[in-house]
């Protein structure tokens, strides 16, 4: 008796494993499409642009080192490098502060709290050509900014024509479009931090605004972090807003010039794929540097 309950559960076992079996491969299938997908569209571009940075010309003649050495030693390129940062850099000091206030500012309303959130994320999903074509009439010399500013007796003024003012128009083009993100993501962190927590120190005769700097503040740092991160990320690959405004050259005097710029005018312009091909692995080595830092520095933090 015993030998027959044996086997028949041995029997089941091998039915459940065959039907386990059969269920992976249907998995497997469904997600065949999207590994391919990442193999043609993603892995492959990258395994032939690593290729391509060892190479030069038209023949695609082995040169080594080269072309990382050319990129290194290059004006433009070290340009390129300072108006990236300059431009991450402050957008960041404005997004970062800013979208943190305005979400503590909506999460304390009463009413009206997806209104808000609806009308800040609004930028976020808007084509960043779309909303770049806007601030070009905005701060066209006879634009709407220089309109208003004429009633307070301020002269007209060329803002793209100075690379001071271009490159904070593109700072607060950038800001503008992206600020919304961090808002949903700071409310989202907001409404994860229990309440019992503010119940005690109330109870404990601390103020709302003590509440707000040892509560909330440091419940805070894990969204901060995350914003911090992926703002660097986006900004070290910054192009379409300074190309927009800048133009190919990244105009004035290239003060709108960005990494990603000198990849496309390389790439795409001057057709030097080898070039262009190592400044994309340069780009790659910045961005992985960063991003090391920031975790680093806020684990430190957290």
């Amino acid at each position: 008796m015993s030998e027959i309950v044996v086997k028949e559960s041995i029997r089941g076992k091998k039915k459940r494993l065959g039907k386990m079996t059969s269920q992976g491969w249907v998995w497997f299938i469904f997600l065949l499409p999207t590994l391919l997908g990442i193999g043609l569209f993603t892995l492959y571009p990258m395994l032939e642009s690593f290729r391509l940075s060892f190479t030069r010309g038209a023949e695609e003649r082995y040169v080594g080192l080269e072309n990382y050495r050319y990129v290194l030693t290059s004006g433009s390129f070290r340009q390129a490098i300072f108006n990236t940062f300059y431009i991450a850099f402050f957008q960041l000091l404005i997004v970062i502060p800013s979208g943190f206030i305005i979400a503590c500012l909506i999460q304390s309303l009463r009413r009206g709290k997806n209104f808000f959130k609806i009308l800040f994320y609004i930028p976020n999903i808007t084509s960043m050509v779309a909303a770049a074509t806007v601030f070009l009439v905005v701060l066209h010399p006879q634009g709407l900014l220089n309109y208003a500013l004429s009633f307070f007796g301020i002269p007209e003024t060329i803002w793209l024509a100075n690379p001071t003012s271009a490159r904070w128009s593109v700072i607060l083009l950038a800001s503008w479009h992206t600020l919304g993100f961090g808002i949903i993501i700071n409310l989202a962190n907001l409404q994860a931090i229990s309440p019992d927590y503010y119940e005690a120190a109330s109870i404990d005769g601390a103020s709302r605004f003590k509440q707000w700097l040892y509560i909330t503040v440091p419940n805070m740092l894990g969204s901060i972090t995350i914003l911090v991160i992926l703002g660097w990320i986006d900004g070290l690959q910054r192009f379409t807003e300074a190309f927009m405004l800048g133009g190919h050259t990244g105009s004035p005097v290239r003060s709108l010039y960005t990494l990603v710029g000198f990849i496309y005018e390389r790439g795409f312009g001057g057709l030097e794929y080898g070039v262009a091909s190592a400044a994309s692995y340069l780009l790659l080595v910045l961005i992985l540097i960063f991003t090391f830092i920031n975790i680093k520095f806020f684990r430190m933090k957290i």
